[in-house]
């Protein structure tokens, strides 16, 4: 007996080898523009010096250069203690004054009782009433005074405007800073934009508004969709490019401000015809081919021309219909006439 058993023995069919296992998609009839693909570096679209409103001793640093945080999230802490004494000598004044308010209301009421029966004279009774207002004046005074303490206790607490990742940092513990001073400078990540520079010859094909395809050189595994949001009229003296912002979002921030992308312009007029996924075609130039799975789960060899590509589809010329069942993995091992098992795989039309 064979080592193995004769239950291991797999049954051949009759050709003598086993279905090829591939994967699959349709050929499609779309339309499809030429695109240009640039470089470009990615800058945040916010950027900001974040400055202390009030002067004070730096006694916390909660973010430090590198971390990110949300808005509202406390960066700097000030020393508090300087303005907390300040609050609770006002709010001691302030009750002083409306003590004194409130006598000279009593004050006032009771001299103008008085005048009515001409005990008290007109003076008398006009000095009563500037002491009550001069009173009302001071307790209005206090109480401006303790809410701007208040107000300056509030941002001695140095919080993030927005959210995003703090680049530098611009003071230390025990350092002193005056209103105004920068604590750290920060940049959104949460929004970001990549800039590239176009030759003139595509300057008039792209618009604001356009949707263009994003990939990074240091993230392939990551494409995304940007939307063209400023083409600037005004080419640089020497290269004649013109600055085009694409503006794009940072999934899981995992996106750096100053990285290296590459971004795909739509520029051509659009055209219909036959496409295919890029992952399809084999061969080299002059003899790009695709294979087709017919009904009976052979496949034959193609001879095509590519033209027109756009995301993952490329136009293809020659004998693939629409609906062909076109081999994109497992491919590059084939020949014609091979029997394959199929399973379809799907891809997102440009």
């Amino acid at each position: 007996m064979l080592a193995g058993g004769v239950g291991n023995v797999v049954a051949q069919p009759p050709g003598g080898m086993p279905p090829s296992p591939v994967r699959y998609a349709e050929a499609e009839r779309h339309e499809l523009r030429s695109e240009a693909i640039l470089p470009g570096t990615v800058a945040a679209r916010t950027t900001s010096l974040v400055a202390s409103e009030v002067g004070g001793l730096v006694v916390e640093l909660e973010a430090r250069e590198g971390d990110t945080v949300r808005r509202g999230e406390v960066i700097v802490r000030l020393r508090r203690q300087n303005l907390e004494l300040r609050l609770a000598e006002a709010r001691a004044e302030l009750k002083e004054a409306e003590a004194r308010l409130d006598l000279a209301e009593r004050s006032l009421v009771r001299f103008r009782g008085l005048a009515d029966s001409g005990v008290v004279s007109q003076q008398q009774l006009d000095d009563a009433v500037s002491e009550a207002a001069a009173w009302q004046g001071r307790v209005e005074a206090i109480r401006a005074e303790i809410a701007r303490l208040e107000d300056d206790l509030d941002r001695a607490t140095i919080t993030a405007p927005f959210s995003g990742a703090v680049v530098a940092e611009h003071v230390d513990l025990g350092e002193w800073v005056g209103i105004g001073d920068p604590v750290v400078e920060m940049v959104s990540l949460d929004d970001l934009e990549v800039v590239s520079s176009v030759p003139e010859r595509y300057f008039a094909a792209i618009d604001r508004g356009d949707r263009v395809r994003v990939t990074f050189e240091a993230l392939p595994y990551l494409e995304l969709e940007g939307t063209v949001s400023a083409v600037v009229p005004r080419a640089d003296a020497q290269a004649r490019t013109f600055p085009v912002k694409v503006r794009i979002a940072n999934p899981d921030l995992a996106i750096g401000v100053g990285m290296l992308a590459r971004i795909a312009f739509p520029v051509g007029r659009p055209t219909e015809g036959t496409i295919v996924p890029k992952d399809a075609v084999v061969g080299g130039r002059g003899e790009q081919a695709v294979f087709v799975i017919g009904d009976d789960d052979t496949v034959e060899r193609v001879p095509v021309r590519t033209s027109t590509a756009s995301g993952l589809w490329v136009a293809v010329e020659g004998a693939v219909e629409p609906g062909d069942r076109v081999v994109v993995r497992g491919n590059e091992r084939l020949g014609p006439g091979q029997k394959v098992i199929g399973e379809r795989e799907e891809y997102e039309l440009p």
